[in-house]
């Protein structure tokens, strides 16, 4: 698998988890959840997270899938919906319910899981611009271009110089 992005942003586990506390503290501000819905597979860690520091006890996945080889976005396949007992929780459509993904990228995988809890509250670690109007928290936001290379896909490796990189 190749990936050749125009920017590359690698994230640390130590960044990732500063990252997804920063996004916690953002959302402790604005009220209080009964669940959470994690995005599966990138929202699984930051919804651990953001579980533990604001005390959630409900934790349910939508499984939905985008990246086929990490390389490129395809057609999108709900492979596991949301469990009617969350998606009735307070007066229902996603009502006192928390979306959380690792990042939103063009919006497509968020407008799926939006249209399936309208009144939940979505965050994300990281936003691009295209994506950003569907979410209602992050932290970061990236250009459209740049690869985020998240470390549960990367290795300890050489990173050359970007001097280096950009006279290639």
């Amino acid at each position: 698998m190749t990936v050749s992005p125009d920017k590359a942003f690698p994230v640390s586990w130590d960044q990732f988890h500063r990252d997804t506390r920063a996004l916690t503290w953002r959302l402790s501000g604005h009220g209080t959840w009964d669940a959470i819905v994690c995005v599966t597979r990138g929202g699984l860690v930051p919804a651990a997270i953001v579980a533990r520091e604001l005390g959630i006890r409900v934790i349910e996945t939508v499984c939905v899938a985008s990246y086929h080889e990490y390389s490129e976005q395809g057609e999108l396949k709900v492979l596991k919906p949301v469990a009617e007992s969350v998606s009735r929780l307070g007066e229902g459509g996603g009502d006192r319910v928390l979306i959380v993904d690792d990042l939103v990228d063009t919006g497509k995988t968020a407008r799926v899981v939006r249209d399936m809890l309208p009144k939940a509250h979505f965050a994300t670690v990281y936003a691009k611009p295209m994506g950003r109007p569907l979410v209602d928290t992050f932290v970061t936001e990236v250009s459209q271009d740049t690869w985020i290379f998240f470390p549960w896909d990367t290795g300890l490796a050489f990173q050359p110089p970007i001097a280096q990189a950009t006279r290639g």
